[in-house]
């Protein structure tokens, strides 16, 4: 082990209890149950939880042990409790079987870096005045919206890192409750960074001048009750063991934002739990292989977030119709949805982009330097970015992976049971087996065979219910 450097870190282990939030519905007559239906999108989220049986789709469980073809899943309440092939199981009559014949069932998929104040739009610096000028609420709209999006795409676990305190536990706690639709979220609140101005007053971050600072404020994001510790750019190598050690104390766990090598080699040596952006796919040209080495000999997580430069940039040029899916027209409010139209309107000039020439020349050995090491590897896309939209989700970047040479299979592990394990909640979530927490989502092809399966949706069920889709068996 090298002097200094943190002890190993097992994905599969340091498990601590989460901060769900359970929600019991009352039962209202049918009138009125329909009425708050009519005027509650999220009714059908909230509604108490049934017995289930999704039936007849191939199942991804989670492992690499190979699929479960011609499958049935049966859940009671918020929990899964049988598993197998149809044929060799009985659908009690008090369950509703919902037809996932000709699909493919997998767990529902974890988003370990997005952001919910963010939805596409191309300046930073434009889009929140603009929140600020349309007054108060906007904030939590936009929130609101990212947060629906990503779970209708087939996220049921995602990790928020950098937004303001207020509003992300605001929006965490809602969707906890059945009150508005959205994965289960980990927040960060604001960031911690040596850089004050720009991003970090945009994104409602906190500039610290001094390593007991760094810690206090820690501290201060502990009480006031986040999930997770995000910390950003400028940092020292002290800087980091500091916010490590306090939010350790809580039992709390730190992604660090780094990317040049100096930056990565100090986090990983003094504790930080996940390295984020690492690489990115040619911001920073590759690694050490010491560096490398003693990533995969730690078994710290990483999560590339690849795709959203040197991957959405070309694919844009060779498609800009994707600027314009319906489905954007759909979900954001008609004024939301004008102003991210209109900073797309020249997006090849952006600022965002100004580096992906130059990203692209690294971006495969940025990718392959982990895929090809055994590196343990979550996914993350930085969703909401400029042309990154929470619509597509974790897809593009799971597309990138396997483009890159890692399995499909091993890819879908990444999307699902790794996730868990750096969430630490590997006892509920990440896998579908019997005691774990129903997420599961349906998708209408085999990802094994052509991994973009996952931009296709169909069925997304959370904590037993079924919140999106859900064919009813004939």
């Amino acid at each position: 082990m090298l002097a200094g450097a943190a002890p190993v870190w097992s994905p599969f282990s340091l498990e601590r209890s989460s901060r769900m939030r359970t929600f019991t519905g009352v039962l209202f007559l049918a009138v009125t149950a329909l009425v708050a239906a009519a005027a509650m999108p999220s009714a059908r989220q909230a509604a108490k939880p049934a017995k289930l049986a999704l039936v007849g789709g191939m199942l991804l469980d989670g492992y690499e042990a190979g699929p479960i073809h011609n499958a049935a899943v049966l859940i009671d309440g918020e929990r899964i409790v049988k598993v197998g092939r149809a044929a060799e199981m009985t659908i009690p009559p008090d369950y509703t079987v919902v037809d996932t014949s000709g699909r493919t069932m997998l767990p529902g998929m974890i988003e370990l870096h997005g952001h919910l104040i963010l939805l596409g739009h191309g300046n930073y610096g434009e889009w929140f005045p603009w929140i600020a000028k349309q007054g108060p609420g906007t904030l939590t709209t936009v929130m609101e919206v990212a947060a629906k999006q990503l779970l209708m795409a087939g996220v049921t676990s995602a990790v928020d890192l950098g937004a303001p305190l207020k509003e992300s536990l605001d929006v965490r706690d809602r969707i906890a409750t059945g009150a508005i639709p959205g994965p289960r979220m980990s927040m960060s609140g604001p960031w911690i960074t040596r850089n004050g101005g720009g991003m970090t007053d945009q994104f409602g971050g906190i500039a610290v001048t001094s390593t007991a600072q760094a810690a206090a404020e820690v501290e201060k994001l502990a009480a006031a009750g986040v999930d997770v510790i995000k910390a950003h750019s400028g940092l020292t190598r002290d800087d980091y063991k500091a916010i490590a050690d306090a939010a350790h104390k809580h039992g709390i766990r730190v992604h660090a934002h780094v990317y040049a090598e100096e930056d990565v080699r100090n986090a990983l040596e003094m504790g930080i739990d996940v390295l984020s952006h690492a690489g990115s796919a040619g911001t920073a040209p590759p690694y050490s292989p010491g560096l490398i080495t003693d990533i995969v000999n730690a078994g710290r997580p990483v999560v590339i977030t690849a795709a959203h430069r040197a991957w959405v940039y070309p694919d844009t040029v060779d498609f800009p119709e994707r600027l314009q899916d319906p489905q954007l027209k759909k979900d954001l409010t008609p004024a939301i949805y004008a102003e991210v139209q209109r900073s797309l309107g020249n997006w090849r000039a952006l600022g965002y982009f100004q580096r992906t020439d130059r990203e692209m020349i690294f971006r495969e050995r940025g990718v392959k330097q982990f895929t090809e090491s055994g590196t343990v590897l979550g996914m993350g896309t930085d969703s909401g970015t400029p042309m990154n939209f929470h619509t597509e989700a974790l897809w593009r970047e799971a597309k990138v992976h396997v483009d890159m040479g890692m399995p499909a299979i091993k890819v879908i592990t990444a999307l699902t049971r790794t996730g868990a394990a750096v969430l630490g909640k590997t006892r509920d979530l990440g896998t579908v087996e019997p005691g774990k927490l129903a997420d599961i989502i349906v998708v209408n092809g085999n990802p094994l065979f052509d991994i973009t399966a996952l931009a296709h949706v169909e069925t997304v069920v959370k904590g037993g219910r079924v919140v999106k889709g859900g064919s009813p068996a004939r």
